[in-house]
């Protein structure tokens, strides 16, 4: 695969290899895992940590070390940088530890739940002086990238209307339901900051509503399984994210941003585009089945990103900031849905 999206700044002048330790090998995880270890040269997988033996035998990689044990990680001086793909409630811990032990953190969304224990890790990241990137895969898929340039551009005028469908076909595990924040902090997040980075804006107010209409065990978890949120931006433009914990005809992922002069429009990927038609009508295949598979590409290139960085001492390209502008706009909406209106966003303690 070649990135069209981003030019990466120097990882084929560069004659080193970053040492990289995962946490965490289940699905998250063994998406990086696969995409280290086979797909980016100037990256060394040494090691993966998981607590969970079961998920370490599923994996089909040579020549790394598997540990129940993350302190094999952090003890490791081979290990350079970490990819924290573990639960949402260890983030703080594995952060925290990578801070004392000076590794560089990729670490998957959201980065805590919690603004206080955010503040606490991102302080903590810059008194150490590691790195630290943010995991917004979708801001690595050539589409989307490619409609956030556009718009910068200016080729549909200004910005007026940003209209985002994010449709899971099937809900998450039970398990996971019960330590992720809920829809608008595991699902919605994703939507807030595709939503700003494409608008080159920020969300100044949500209102989101929300119901259950279909999952009596996403209901009995406290969670949502369909949603809507209404946005305003802080330039005036308007805009709208739709959720759903289960689209039957496969993962539903369409952005439209409508504007003075234009529209632009990114649609769903299917397996081939190839139509057939006949006296029956127009046939053709179906949408990509889930993330794992829609945002492949996308996945790969902002760990290729991550590593670029490392390499030329640059600029992360998702930064603590997002993480925590995410997160304030995740409670926002929970806030709205909960009280049934309207909230602005406090942005007082970003900086």
């Amino acid at each position: 695969m070649t990135c069209t999206c981003y030019y990466l700044g120097g990882m084929d002048k560069v004659g080193r290899k970053i040492g990289l330790g995962v946490l965490g090998a289940g699905r998250q995880g063994r998406i990086h895992i696969n995409n280290i270890a086979r797909m980016i040269p100037q990256a060394k997988l040494v090691a993966v940590a998981d607590p969970n033996r079961e998920n370490l035998s599923r994996l089909g990689v040579e020549g790394v070390r598997l540990c129940e044990d993350s302190s094999e990680i952090f003890n490791d001086s081979s290990i350079e940088a970490i990819v924290i793909a573990s639960s949402t409630d260890s983030h703080e811990e594995m952060i925290l530890r990578a801070c004392r032990t000076k590794k560089h953190v990729f670490c998957e969304k959201p980065l805590a739940l919690q603004i206080e224990v955010i503040d606490r890790c991102l302080d903590e990241v810059k008194n150490s002086g590691i790195k630290f990137m943010m995991g917004f895969n979708r801001r690595f898929d050539p589409s989307l990238a490619k409609i956030r340039a556009m718009v910068a551009e200016g080729k549909i005028g200004r910005p007026e209307i940003i209209a985002i469908t994010s449709r899971d076909p099937n809900p998450p595990h039970l398990e996971y339901l019960k330590v992720s924040g809920g829809i608008f902090f595991d699902t919605t997040v994703h939507d807030f900051d595709m939503a700003r980075y494409i608008m080159h804006d920020e969300i100044d107010e949500v209102y989101a509503t929300g119901n259950n209409l279909f999952s009596d065990e996403i209901k009995a978890c406290g969670d949502l399984d369909t949603a809507i949120t209404l946005l305003k931006f802080k330039k005036g433009a308007l805009g709208s994210i739709n959720n759903s914990r289960r689209a039957v005809y496969g993962f539903d992922q369409r952005v439209e941003v409508f504007g003075s002069k234009g529209l632009l429009t990114a649609h769903n990927v299917k397996e081939t585009h190839v139509e057939h038609k006949d006296g029956n009508g127009c046939h053709m295949d179906k949408h990509l089945y889930f993330f794992t598979e829609r945002y492949q590409e996308s996945y790969l290139y902002e760990i290729m990103h991550f590593i670029d960085a490392l390499l030329n001492n640059t600029e992360m390209p998702v930064t603590g900031r997002d993480a925590k502008i995410s997160v304030l706009l995740s409670m926002a909406a929970k806030k709205s849905f909960e009280e049934n209106r309207p909230v602005k966003v406090d942005y007082s303690s970003v900086s």
